[in-house]
């Protein structure tokens, strides 16, 4: 009998657990476990996956989910798959200094005050200009609910500023990374959250990585073939 495969998957900024269950449903055979990690942005508490014991462990991550996860957990996965993915979010140059500046305007939106409602209302217009940005050229009625369906509690509004600005801080891949592992990046083509400089600096970073690039595709990934190209890939590489 085959070993059975356990599949974690996180989210990026922005996201949550739930956005996973299109891929989860058309992906994953029947003796697959696939645990979905929660950062806590929307309405689900915030959760974070463990290994199941005596199982294949594939780490399935979209943009900034490799760094939302423990670190101890990364490191011990026997294959990743990096779904627009980044080491380093800013770029040095100018490039990285206008995204910075960016990402501080962003933050700014997420902040308390003047009043809750007002405070809730302006974070849930931030979340969904970004997510219409991660979704182009796609349409971003093509997304599923998440977090920006709803106005934006204080707590998830604090975990979103945090998260922000580790992510002007993120200068590699998290401590410890398998990079001795088999890699999947997958890139979006047009993607306009990933800079071009940050792609080409995974690339440089994970050398022995597998490389496809999805011409066309968004950020989100929304009408990319996922499926037929990572079962292929875990047929070659990870043989679950």
């Amino acid at each position: 009998m085959a070993t059975p495969l356990h599949v974690i998957a996180m989210h990026g900024w922005a996201g949550d657990g739930s956005g996973w269950e299109p891929l989860r449903r058309d992906l994953a055979g029947p003796s697959w476990r696939w645990d979905s990690g929660e950062r806590g942005y929307g309405g689900a508490p915030p959760r974070v996956p463990a290994w199941a014991p005596e199982a294949r462990r594939l780490l399935i991550t979209h943009s900034m989910g490799p760094h939302l996860l423990p670190p101890a957990l990364v490191a011990q996965a026997e294959a990743v798959v990096l779904l627009a993915g980044f080491a380093r979010f800013v770029p040095p140059g100018r490039d990285g200094r206008r995204l910075s500046t960016a990402l501080a305007g962003m933050a700014a939106q997420l902040a308390d005050g003047p009043d809750e409602t007002t405070a809730a209302l302006r974070a849930q217009a931030l979340l969904q200009t970004f997510l219409a940005e991660a979704a182009a050229p796609d349409p971003v009625e093509l997304l599923p609910p998440g977090p920006a369906s709803q106005p934006v509690a204080a707590a998830a509004r604090r975990r979103l500023r945090d998260d922000l600005e580790r992510l002007a801080q993120i200068r590699d891949l998290p401590e410890g990374f398998p990079a001795a592992v088999p890699v999947l990046i997958v890139e979006a083509g047009e993607d306009r959250i990933v800079a071009p400089a940050a792609r080409a600096l995974l690339r440089q970073r994970l050398p022995d990585a597998e490389v496809i690039d999805l011409a066309g595709a968004g950020h989100a990934l929304l009408q990319a073939p996922l499926v037929a190209l990572l079962h292929d890939w875990i047929a070659r590489r990870l043989r679950p």
